[in-house]
């Protein structure tokens, strides 16, 4: 492809349609950025007190503000440029969003003397195109204790709850409409409806953003800066690190070298899985570090999960460095960073400020490793790098494998990692697997696995007393990861995979079954 080519694909796709999510920290901001790429146009997160100047220069088609955790009435809430709302560009506030734009634009807001949670009826009894084909009355989400009380008069109400008189407005002059509920959520069933109407009908979007695109885009670009140099890539047995791995051999065929640093925290036969993969699929150079006493040396004693992921990076970091120092002619690292990495992260140019946990891949490998960053997904949320390896020919088998964290078992090993609690996790961990296999619940369950809790309790094992290991099943159902239910597993298959664990795998008395959500909890224990 020429470089006229690859320039016109960037521009088609991540500049005429692009749709920018104010965020005010909500804890749904990536979910609307992913609802938005659903309808096939561009989406990506930027900081709340983004210029209007810096957002003009982008040329998005459309802005949404996020909802937010604040009060707008409060000294120090987070606030937009007020010169946002002047720039001609649609806007669309939900939740908080939709306050602060009202509060701005001469309406009113206050706490609410009924707040909002859950599942309420929204009736609408105004044309409007954002509620566009939808029924006089739905089911919508709502989560909120603050709500607009008082419009000004340049504003027009287009939709009601039994409590909250303004459950959707517009602007008679500005190119505003705002939300109290959350389209962006499953549980507002017609959400997906009113996203469509606002990037089509109000922004003017054609549907540009394609996978198969994105794929000729990335292989083209990664052309075009690689040349005739040897690109290095670190293999982890997950779908990002594959997908990576298989834009770079698309593109670059036998300059790709993997490297696979084995350090004792994979789970059952990884390795053996990962080279099996491997050679299947690809015909690059594969390097495996052999790295297990070094990793379990350095959590020796080691109990704080922070600690152990930054000891961990750093000996990943050391063994990559010198393995990658053996490949002749390396000039580049190619990362399966995905656009969640970077925004949580705090890495994002125009992003959220806070940093919101440590990521493997985002900053993670110093400068002196002396090699040009190559980071294919970095615009990618999970569910679209997994239809982009199907897109390539990668098999459903390791494109719908369920995540594992980068620390490995070390941050389902709670406590001390030592090699004999390790041995005990490996095997539970791999019994719960293979059970949620064989009653084919894998692809209907999102994450799955074991984790060695810290604890030991009574039991009684062949009329003899017991004082052993307790182990928790841990299993998730969610489409974006950044909220998740706790799976309702059958009763019969729980109380297998808990005798098999029992009988089967020595120093465990006790298996008990995780039913947290996220929020409040976390799907890892670590």
């Amino acid at each position: 492809m020429t470089e006229s080519a690859v320039d016109e694909l960037k521009s088609r796709n991540l500049t005429d349609e692009k749709i920018l999510v104010f965020d005010f920290g909500s804890q749904y901001a990536q979910l609307i950025a992913r609802r938005v790429r659903e309808q096939n146009v561009y989406c990506e997160i930027v900081r709340h007190d983004l210029a209007a100047s810096v957002v003009k220069a982008k040329r998005p088609r459309g802005i949404i503000l996020s909802g937010g955790p604040a009060s707008v009435y409060q000294p120090g809430a987070p606030r937009c440029d007020p010169e946002l709302f002047q720039l001609g560009i649609p806007v669309l506030g939900i939740c908080y969003g939709m306050q602060l734009a009202c509060d701005s634009l001469g309406g009113k807001v206050s706490h609410c003397t009924s707040r909002e949670y859950g599942r309420v009826t929204l009736t609408n009894f105004a044309a409007d195109r954002l509620l566009s084909g939808l029924p006089d009355h739905m089911d919508v989400w709502m989560s909120h204790g603050d709500q607009v009380n008082e419009l000004s008069t340049d504003f027009e109400a287009l939709a009601t709850t039994g409590t909250c008189p303004f459950a959707a407005v517009r602007h008679r002059r500005l190119a505003f409409h705002g939300l109290q509920f959350h389209p962006e959520v499953t549980h507002t069933p017609l959400g997906g409806t009113i996203l469509h109407n606002f990037v089509y009908s109000i922004c003017g979007c054609q549907g540009l953003w394609h996978l198969g695109d994105f794929a000729d885009r990335a292989i083209a670009t990664i052309r075009q800066q690689v040349g005739d140099q040897r690109v290095i890539c670190g293999l982890s047995g997950g779908v990002d690190s594959a997908v990576t791995a298989a834009l770079l051999y698309r593109a670059i065929g036998s300059q790709l070298t993997c490297i696979l640093v084995d350090n004792g925290l994979l789970r059952k036969d990884e390795q053996a899985a990962v080279i099996s993969e491997f050679t299947n699929h690809f015909q690059a150079d594969l390097h495996v570090v052999e790295a297990r006493d070094r990793f379990l040396g350095a959590l020796a004693g080691v109990t704080e999960p922070q600690e152990k992921r930054r000891r961990i990076g750093f000996h990943f970091i050391e063994c990559f460095k010198a393995e990658a120092a053996k490949v002749q002619g390396a000039r580049f690292l190619a990362q399966g960073t995905l656009y969640p990495d970077v925004i949580e992260s705090g890495a994002a140019v125009d992003g959220p400020a806070a940093t919101i946990k440590l990521h493997h891949n985002v900053g993670g490998l110093p400068d002196e490793l002396g090699f040009d960053l190559i980071e294919p997904l970095r615009d990618l949320f999970k569910d679209e790098v997994r239809r982009l390896g199907l897109e390539l020919g990668l098999p459903e088998l390791l494109v719908w494998r369920h995540p594992f964290p980068g620390p490995g078992l070390a941050v389902r090993c709670l406590g001390e990692v030592t090699q004999t609690k390790l041995d005990v996790l490996r095997e539970a961990d791999h019994i719960v697997v293979s059970e949620i296999k064989a009653a084919g619940l894998y692809r209907q369950t999102s994450q799955v696995f074991a984790v060695l809790l810290p604890v030991q309790s009574v039991g009684v094992m062949g009329d003899c007393r017991t004082y052993e290991n307790a182990v928790a099943i841990r299993s998730v159902n969610t489409d974006d990861f950044m909220t998740a239910d706790w799976s309702r597993l059958p009763y019969e298959l729980l109380a297998r995979i808990s005798s098999r664990i029992i009988n089967e795998v020595r120093g465990v008395n006790r298996v008990c079954y995780d039913i947290s959500s996220k929020p409040p909890a976390t799907i890892e224990w670590e």
